[in-house]
């Protein structure tokens, strides 16, 4: 009986080493061939232009690349990526990425991922976790920095105001990184100017009927709101129709600034609805393509990568929109 449970004990340990073996992409023999290698992704969901355009760039950038992905759309609930990733946890794929719906809430489930030895990335948001091993890579936006970006062109647009300056913020979704950082960025900057207030700030839950509806509402208890900062730019297309539905006219009577640059956003700018946007990249397909091969390759990628982005004034969005790709 000993001799058997020293066997078995042996065969654990055997067990044990080929996973520690293999954990954090490859084989003890070398890497993986590209198209053995399985990558589950979580998505928020389809809640903006923005977000299908990132989901199409992602699925086209595997395919090209002969990746499997397993993919799955959460819904924006946080207990829907909760089980994709546990799943991708029970099916043992070689890597998981995920663009978490919230900052917080993640650490019992990616203890869950670095347990089994699968290295996660994440995409576009962050997650607020005091373990940074919990996740090899975050590719995405500084979203703070968008933040400010926005504030900056607020800031000049009105540097000569002597009366109050209202403005209506229209926020992410709630808890979400983006929605927090964008908030703090802009807040940050505008404080240079005390005539600039933000007197209303709501969230539209990044989309465009979330963006229309909230507008309405803050419209009629803020008669004399001046501009409106919408956290991206689905929701400043639902702030321009109740603008209009107020008989007001978008880009004049209430001035807009958006975050993405999406192509619908681009076309509002271009016709003079929205006034200035903040671009936020969502084709980071083959950025994620390469931090997997560098895992597959038992390198480590860098722990931050900023996607680089620009703004659009009007006269840039008309001579940018016919090669817009998303």
């Amino acid at each position: 009986m000993k001799k058997l449970i020293g066997i078995a004990a042996a065969g654990a340990m055997l067990v044990a080493l080929a996973g520690c073996a293999s954990a954090g992409g490859g084989t003890a023999d070398g890497p993986k061939p590209l198209d053995e290698l399985v990558v589950g992704f979580a998505q928020v969901g389809a809640e903006s232009g923005w977000r299908t355009a990132n989901t199409k760039d992602i699925q086209s950038a595997f395919e090209e690349a002969g990746i499997e992905l397993k993919f799955s759309d959460a819904q924006q609930k946080q207990e829907n990526q909760i089980k994709a990733i546990r799943s991708y946890i029970q099916q043992q794929v070689d890597v998981i990425a995920f663009s978490p719906v919230v900052e917080t809430g993640w650490d019992a489930v990616l203890n869950e991922a670095k347990a089994a030895g699968i290295p996660v990335v994440l995409t576009d948001r962050a997650v607020d976790s005091k373990d940074d091993s919990l996740y090899v890579s975050f590719l995405g936006s500084d979203f703070v920095e968008e933040g400010k970006k926005a504030g900056q062109w607020v800031l000049e647009e009105y540097a000569d105001a002597t009366e109050p300056v209202e403005i209506i913020q229209l926020e992410g979704t709630t808890g979400a990184a983006p929605a927090i950082d964008r908030a703090e960025g802009f807040a940050e900057v505008i404080a240079e100017n005390p005539a600039l207030e933000v007197v209303a700030s709501q969230t539209g839950d990044f989309t465009r009927a979330g963006g229309k509806q909230v507008t309405e509402a803050l419209l009629k208890s803020n008669p004399g709101v001046d501009l409106i900062y919408a956290h991206n730019d689905d929701m400043g297309l639902g702030a321009i129709e109740a603008i209009e539905a107020a008989g007001l006219v978008p880009g004049k009577d209430i001035k807009i600034v958006t975050v993405d640059a999406v192509k619908d956003g681009m076309q509002a700018l271009a016709d003079g609805k929205i006034n200035f946007i903040v671009e936020c990249s969502p084709l980071l397909g083959k950025q994620l393509i390469e931090i997997v091969k560098q895992i597959n390759d038992g390198e480590a990628p860098e722990k931050r990568i900023i996607t680089e982005e620009t703004t659009f004034t009007q006269e840039q969005a008309i001579e940018a929109l016919p090669d817009r790709q998303y």
